[in-house]
């Protein structure tokens, strides 16, 4: 098993580079055109030559200028988790949901009622005029 890990390795890498090559904006690709490096990448793979090349000198590794990355912003915006029972919006909603679907309850027995009396009136009917 051990004497597969070093292929699988460079397949990793191989397969890490060419993703982040891709997915990599274009104007943050240095050196050559986003293309080339996607061709280098593939060629090369195999003998590490390209994915290496891509991690080094390919992609411009350099922070936002004037901007915060996403760990930056999460640490300063952190949300209070609130249970359920203590949310009233989260109340508020169940409250119009059941109001809804009472409502809707109501709807639907009061249209079985209807069919159930037209049934019997039909019913009726029949009985009276099979006995005429």
């Amino acid at each position: 098993m051990l004497r597969y890990l070093p292929f699988l390795l460079v397949l990793a890498l191989w397969i890490y580079a060419f993703i982040d090559c891709l997915n990599t904006p274009e104007e943050e690709v240095r050196g050559l055109p986003k293309v080339v490096w996607v061709i280098i990448i593939l060629l090369f793979g195999e003998v590490l030559v390209g994915p290496v090349a891509w991690l080094v000198a390919g992609r411009n590794r350099r922070g936002q200028a004037g901007g915060s990355t996403p760990s930056e912003w999460h640490r300063n915006h952190r949300t209070q988790f609130v249970a359920p029972d203590d949310n009233p919006e989260f109340l508020n909603s169940l409250k119009a949901e059941n109001r809804k679907d009472e409502s809707l309850l109501k709807d639907w027995e009061a249209d079985l009622r209807r069919r159930e009396e037209e049934l019997k009136r039909r019913e009726e009917q029949s009985r009276s005029d099979e006995e005429s």
